[in-house]
């Protein structure tokens, strides 16, 4: 009688891809099952942020770990695409994705070449590479110090592409962050790196319309490579730049902002945005979260590019629509951090 409590064994999906069939074992992701059975599947964050294992499901169905219409547009779930780092079979699937960015990335060595304090969580690093990276401003790398063997994080371009073969970015140090607390916190100058890359799919459309830029803490780091590159392609469409930071001591790269402004053959509006300055300070600027100021803006008829933590790109986008961006406009990157997601994945596996 014991027989009838035993527990069922656990249940397996079989997965396609491509038209090559992988096992996807109990609550393993279609991502995960691909990459144990080296497929090179296009990937980065794995924690559902960057878009770059986007593919359409063509048949079966799933269990998503988070919320992804943040991160793909309505025409895009439309047509049945999913995150594969964030879907968890419930059937046996067919799925279909594109190669071809996954054929583009390189996998090249350099080494730190300047470790520059930007406020006192950000850090400025600078990487001279054996070789040339060709990319889009607005895009990322997976980068590796030899300091953290096995570890590697996303990070996108702080500038345009150089042709001198430098990279650099912005680090924020995050809380139990091994890779942002090693770049923060030692010194790094003559370490060997790696980089891999480049993924993503932010970058400046083709356009006349106005932009809209809005970037939190270290996220205007793309912001200002989308904003050099356009300089110089000579774009004069109108420009409105609104930096969320916490006090002043949180706002830098203004000079780089400023020579910006005055170069610009448009207009160029910026707009910092203090969430925690002592109301005693000598500061006269706009208070409270950089996302308030979006409804005092002129959106019609505009594209908006957003970069920063999840929260404050969501809140941008609802007010934005509101306002009368169309979505289809609107344009983000998501600074999503490991535990983040762990969390997340955690909680959805668990219902």
């Amino acid at each position: 009688m014991f027989s009838l409590f035993k527990k069922s064994a656990p249940k397996e999906h079989r997965a396609e891809i491509n038209g090559e069939a992988v096992q996807v074992f109990q609550k393993e992701t279609i991502l995960h099952a691909a990459l144990r059975e080296n497929i090179d599947f296009p990937h980065s964050c794995r924690v559902g942020g960057c878009a770059s294992c986007k593919c359409r499901l063509v048949k079966g169905t799933v269990k998503e770990l988070t919320d992804i219409g943040y991160i793909l547009s309505d025409d895009e779930l439309d047509q049945g695409y999913i995150l594969a780092c964030q879907s968890v079979p419930t059937s046996d699937v067919t799925v279909e994705v594109d190669l071809a960015a996954q054929k583009q990335r390189k996998k090249i060595p350099g080494r730190v070449v300047l470790q520059e304090r930007l406020t006192h969580d950000i850090t400025h690093l600078k990487l001279q590479l054996d070789q040339a990276l060709i990319y889009k401003a607005g895009q990322y790398v997976d980068l590796s110090l030899d300091s953290l063997p096995g570890l590697a994080r996303s990070y996108s371009f702080a500038t345009p592409c150089q042709m001198d073969a430098t990279l650099s970015f912005f680090v924020r140090k995050v809380p139990g962050g091994l890779f942002s607390t090693e770049v923060n916190d030692q010194n790094l100058l003559g370490h060997t790196v790696m980089v891999d890359g480049p993924a993503g799919e932010f970058w400046l459309r083709p356009s006349d319309a106005p932009m809209i830029l809005v970037a939190g803490g270290s996220g205007l780091a793309p912001i200002l490579a989308i904003l050099k590159d356009a300089l110089d392609g000579q774009s004069h469409r109108p420009v409105t730049l609104l930096f969320g930071a916490r006090s002043q001591q949180d706002l830098y790269r203004l000079d780089d902002i400023r020579d910006l402004a005055l170069k610009w053959s448009a207009a160029f509006r910026f707009i910092p945005v203090l969430s925690r300055e002592d109301e005693n300070s000598d500061w006269t600027g706009a208070r409270g979260r950089v996302t308030d100021v979006i409804p005092a803006l002129s959106l019609q008829g505009s594209e908006a590019y957003l970069c920063g933590p999840p929260g404050m790109i969501d809140a941008a986008e609802a007010k934005l629509i509101e306002g009368g961006v169309k979505r289809t406009n609107i344009y983000a990157d998501r600074f999503t951090t490991t535990r983040d997601a762990l969390d997340a994945g955690a909680s959805a596996l668990a219902v």
